[in-house]
């Protein structure tokens, strides 16, 4: 989509590459000038301070029952060359329902730019179409439409037996985009045109253009996926009218306004030559212009024009383009951008994937042996990282599922849907380009406003990167007021007998931001506020999944009658592997946690166990703890830590923990039983954590690490958060012996195989196995990967599994 004067049309995604400046030196009227370049370098400097992130999900499957496990594999990648990025260390997963609201949720590990994780679908989710989506906490800052969404079907077969939903005849939606941004009288544009169903999807349609005087002034018909083009030339005073025809039914649609003056401009496709992007406007006057294209985020063109007698024209080398999208932005002298347009070329860099299995042809419970072997597109050996689905193929599974080659270089710079996105990259024909360009007509804008990209100050971002861990954010207010309280400490903990704590101190929003690493599965968190700051504060724990949604509409599920026993026999499968395979779905690959306390080792380290016990713990700390000096004030019990490295003792008390969570009230630690606790470390010196320093540190660890029923404070926010995704272990039964081969125990799967951590070398393939099931019938093998240079690929072929003789 075009972009021109309207500029607050533009969404407010912002979303910028990685640098590098190449000037056109060829064509007419136009040279490398000042006010170019000023766009350019302020559009450099503005990508330095947003790096683009994407990911791409592999999922298992296109279709599911509830009650089934959905599966998926994570690639994160940087926006212009798609190479892997190990920027973010968490994904967001989330499957949406036809209203937007997560039915499934969860935080995705992220190592060396990949993950992998699962999500179990609910029985009771009632039959219809989902939407999966992904993202960062970084990508949070760009806009819900440049996540990761791709749709899948789930079927509930106990209410799945309906009837087709009656069409809607009416429902026929009509837009036109005029190449540039606008109409302009007296001025040839083209206009794209996009005719869409109620489900989103592109239909065939024909045309005609008709003045005030019913004169027909263009003819069109669709191309391909409900879109095409038309040229024409608005005459001053005149009106138009367009009849559009699909099938037996006849629209008649308005065209966008036509400005009386303005500019328009046009990009020409010349074949193998260059482009010629040209320029007019209803001024006669000379005046300056300027043209930025910057090629997936990279700037590609900086190049100064002149308009001489309302034209100017700009020749462009489609070498200096990357592949994938590039954006064209005219400039007035003023810098404020005045035409644009995408253009899209077809990326050279692919990722070819070769899969041979053993046999053409496997019985039941037959094992396959599978190799697979990498190249690039000029058939060099290449490693990569690959992920690998094989799933049965029947009457309900006929929607492919999402290309990873498609993805990064075509969709995910889109808003909106794209039908067919793989037809765009696989096919160079004539007829192909043309369809690409009328789908850069009516579907691309910037991720970013110019206002923002060409500001004099440095842009700023809402959400950072978790380089480390998942940060947990919470927001501090003043207690009966709900006003943000800036430069309050807050602390954050998990008891466990591994001492784990953060802190922050709040910004001008009473924002904090709490990061502890392995901090997975479910947890019980403490979040206190420093009581000698302010003991009326309020703290509460944000939701750190995104609650903004993209306004792409959901193509609608629509239960057809015929497929009633393909339903009835999936459900069949579905409960005859829960039964039998239940217990084999929750097994977790946990890899070991680190033990070693926040502080590191201690200065001093006591198991109680090896004293001899007492039953206050003011006799313990002055028997056992030389290092603590324990005095009683007016106030009650304090602690002085003596400060070893500078030979004196702290006059301030040190952080006192229990179980990793700060104790501030000394007097109540003291009233605790120590036959409840198992271990005393102490730190003789100060030690600076976050935005605290603490005058040495007090930690009190008991025998479960659960607090041993001690009361915190009333004013303490204690609650149950769900930390990162622990790796659930895809099970695959394996059947090398005749007795595993008659076994009794049957064998339904529908999802033979998934294995999301193939990596193939140069030098070896990668040789792989498993095992068919119970079904006969086809079962299709789906392979995709990414190569350390950004090159992707995918792969897919059929297994044919038959009864035995």
């Amino acid at each position: 989509m075009s972009i021109c004067k309207a500029w607050a049309a533009v969404g407010k995604g912002i979303y910028v590459g990685l640098l590098g400046v190449v000037l056109a030196t060829t064509g007419t009227a136009y040279g490398q000038g000042e006010a170019a370049d000023g766009v350019a370098s302020r559009f450099s400097r503005y990508q330095q301070t947003a790096l683009p992130e994407k990911l791409f999900l592999h999922l298992d499957r296109p279709l599911y029952l509830s009650g089934e496990m959905l599966w998926f594999k994570i690639y994160a990648v940087e926006g212009t060359y798609s190479r892997p990025l190990p920027l973010s260390t968490v994904a967001y997963v989330e499957v949406l329902d036809k209203e937007k609201r997560p039915v499934a949720q969860a935080k995705i590990p992220l190592k060396q730019a990949t993950g992998q994780g699962s999500l179990p679908l609910s029985s009771s989710l009632p039959s219809g179409t989902y939407t999966v989506r992904a993202y960062t906490n970084w990508m949070k800052n760009f806009g819900p439409e440049y996540y990761f969404q791709n749709t899948v079907t789930v079927i509930n077969p106990l209410v799945a037996s309906g009837s087709a939903a009656a069409k809607d005849s009416a429902a026929y939606d009509v837009q036109f985009f005029p190449e540039g941004g606008n109409l302009v009288q007296g001025l040839s544009s083209k206009v794209a045109f996009k005719v869409t169903a109620k489900t989103g999807t592109g239909v065939a349609a024909q045309g005609k253009l008709l003045n005030q005087s019913g004169t027909v002034v263009a003819t069109f018909k669709t191309l391909r996926y409900g879109m095409g083009n038309f040229t024409f030339a608005p005459e001053a005073g005149a009106s138009y009218t367009v009849l559009i025809t699909v099938g037996k039914q006849v629209m008649r649609r308005s065209l966008p306004r036509v400005f009386e003056q303005g500019y328009v401009m046009h990009l020409e496709n010349n074949g193998t030559g260059p482009l010629t992007l040209t320029v007019r406007s209803t001024s006669s006057q000379p005046s300056s212009i300027s043209l930025l294209a910057h090629s997936r985020q990279k700037v590609a063109v900086a190049a100064q024009g002149q308009l001489v007698n309302g034209q100017a024209t700009f020749s462009i080398n489609k070498d200096q383009l990357l592949d994938g999208i590039s954006h064209f932005t005219v400039f007035d002298a003023q810098q404020k951008p005045l035409c644009e347009r995408l253009y899209f070329q077809q990326p050279k860099k692919k990722l070819s994937i070769t899969v041979r299995p053993d046999k053409n042809q496997y019985t039941i419970r037959d094992k396959v042996a599978v190799e697979l072997a990498t190249a690039t597109q000029d058939a060099q050996r290449t490693g990569a990282n690959l992920s690998m689905a094989v799933y049965r193929l029947d009457s309900l599974t006929t929607a492919p599922t999402a290309d990873i080659n498609s993805y990064l270089w075509l969709t995910s710079d889109l808003k909106g849907r794209v039908e067919h996105p793989e037809y765009y990259v696989t096919d160079a024909s004539p007829e192909t380009v043309e369809a690409a360009d009328n789908l850069m007509l009516t579907q691309g804008w910037s991720r970013f406003r110019w206002e923002d990209a060409l500001a004099t100050n440095p842009a700023t971002f809402s959400y950072s990167p978790e380089l480390q861990g998942h940060i947990i954010q919470g927001r501090i207010t003043q207690a009966g007021t709900n006003r943000p309280v800036k430069g309050a400490v807050a602390y954050l903990a998990s008891p466990s007998r591994i001492t784990r704590l953060a802190n922050d101190k709040s910004n001008d929003d009473g924002l904090v931001h709490f990061e502890i690493n392995d901090f997975d599965r479910p947890k019980e968190i403490v979040v206190q506020i420093d009581p000698q700051q302010d003991s009326t504060h309020r703290i509460e724990i944000l939701n750190p999944f995104s609650q903004q949604y993209a306004t792409t509409p959901t193509t609608p599920f629509v239960p057809l009658t015929r497929f009633q026993q393909d339903y009835t026999k999936r459900h069949f499968q579905t409960q005859v592997q829960a039964i039998y395979s239940k217990k084999y779905e929750n097994r977790y690959n946990i890899p070991p946690a680190d033990s070693t306390a926040f502080y590191g080792k201690p200065d001093e380290l006591y198991y109680l166990d090896k004293y001899t016990r007492f039953k206050v713990l003011e006799e313990v700390m002055r028997e056992y703890v030389p290092g603590v000096i324990v005095r009683i004030r007016k106030d009650g019990f304090h602690f002085l830590v003596v400060d070893k490295v500078n030979k004196t003792v702290f006059t301030e008390n040190p952080l006192v923990l229990l179980d990793g969570v700060p104790i501030f009230n000394i007097n109540k630690i003291m009233a605790m039983d120590p036959l409840k606790i198992r271990k005393l470390e102490v730190v003789d010196s100060h030690y600076f954590q976050g935005v605290s320093l603490y005058s040495g540190i007090v930690s009190f660890t008991t025998y479960k690490g659960d607090l041993e029923g001690f009361n915190l404070s009333s004013r303490a926010l204690i609650q149950q958060y769900e930390g990162v995704q622990s790796q659930r272990e895809f099970y695959s039964p394996r059947y090398d012996t005749p007795e595993q081969k008659q076994g009794r125990l049957p064998d339904m799967r529908n999802l033979l195989y998934w294995n999301p951590a193939i990596t193939t070398t140069s030098t070896e393939p990668s040789k792989l196995e498993f095992f068919t099931g119970d079904q006969a019938g086809r079962y299709l093998v789906v392979v995709q990967g990414l190569s350390p240079k950004g090159a992707a690929g995918s792969s897919s072929f059929t297994l044919e599994v038959k009864q035995a003789l």
